[in-house]
């Protein structure tokens, strides 16, 4: 039994719904570079995608919504997942912030201060933080 097979199938799809906004991210120049696939790859496995389900997924990402986590904790672990595929070509610009500013919107982030939010994420990826640096810093960051 897998471990996905504890929850329900809302679990499964909040899973899908998250990579599938991943992979619109990476799918955002119209293609995935092999560093992009790569991540991909790994974080299918993490969330148990299915091979099926993934190929599904990278055919029409718009297919599962984004299904914003009620935990903030949660949230910034999806906002850690979509900042680092932003940044897997470590490219930063102004059409990568903007990508990542409206799934952070997605992900329940409060628009008043969605553009500080993802400056600090990115910020934290140039540093090469880890997730628990990265969601400590992040909520840490006003202090």
């Amino acid at each position: 039994m897998s471990f996905s097979d504890l929850f329900d199938s809302g679990f499964k799809n909040r899973n899908k719904g998250h990579f599938s906004a991943i992979v619109r991210v990476a799918m955002e120049n119209g293609h995935l570079s092999a560093e992009e696939r790569l991540f991909l790859d790994k974080l299918a496995v993490q969330l148990e995608i299915s091979t099926e389900e993934y190929a599904e997924i990278l055919e029409n990402p718009l297919k599962y919504p984004i299904n914003p986590p009620s935990l903030h904790t949660q949230r910034l672990e999806r906002l850690y997942d979509l900042s680092r595929m932003v940044f897997v070509e470590h490219v930063l610009g102004q059409r990568q912030k903007d990508i990542l500013a409206r799934f952070a919107l997605a992900l329940g982030f409060t628009p008043g201060n969605v553009h500080y939010i993802v400056d600090k994420a990115l910020s934290l990826l140039v540093l090469e933080v880890d997730l628990d640096t990265f969601i400590y810093e992040m909520q840490h960051m006003n202090k």
